[in-house]
């Protein structure tokens, strides 16, 4: 456990230091989906922040944030500013206060901004109902679109629109790409 904190504790300085470099990440393998979609035209206008982006941006439009800009519930240092669209690719469940991060997110969204939410869904990733995960010990939570399993997993939908105060949901769906 110690050796852990000492390896995140160098990994940090040294993004603080460098900054990051490109990976192939979640975001990355959806992008031939989304462009045949529309997603980017439709929902990446604008100035946007990419939540736990990992050096993989979701668009050249959106300024990465990640664990050397501090806590993700939170978002200290971007406070006084507005966006048009915030997109999290598999970081929320990470966070140990999901309900948290909604209402701060959401007050940093524009009137008619958008709030994108990518993460693993539990029975196409983890199949399995109990944490730990056995991909990722750090997740907090397993998710799903439309149920809650307590205390292990939450209800996506309803979680946002009990948490996003007048938010409109545009659409949830379980993407499953043969992988």
């Amino acid at each position: 456990r110690k050796l852990k904190s000492i390896k995140f504790s160098i990994k940090l300085r040294y993004f603080r230091l460098f900054g990051r470099r490109y990976q192939f990440t979640e975001t990355s393998k959806a992008k031939k989906r989304r462009e045949k979609d529309g997603f980017f035209e439709k929902y990446c206008q604008g100035k946007g922040i990419d939540m736990g982006y990992n050096g993989d941006l979701v668009c050249k439009n959106a300024i990465g944030f990640d664990i050397e800009h501090g806590d993700a519930t939170y978002l200290e240092i971007h406070q006084d500013k507005k966006f048009d669209f915030i997109y999290s690719s598999h970081l929320f469940e990470h966070l140990s206060n999901p309900k948290l991060a909604l209402k701060n997110w959401w007050k940093l969204l524009n009137k008619n901004g958008f709030l994108i939410i990518y993460l693993p869904h539990r029975d196409l990733y983890e199949k399995n109902k109990k944490l730990p995960s056995k991909f990722n010990p750090d997740h907090k939570y397993f998710y799903l679109i439309d149920d809650d399993d307590l205390p292990d997993t939450l209800d996506l939908k309803k979680l946002v629109l009990e948490n996003c105060k007048n938010c409109q949901l545009e659409y949830s769906k379980a993407c499953d790409d043969n992988y």
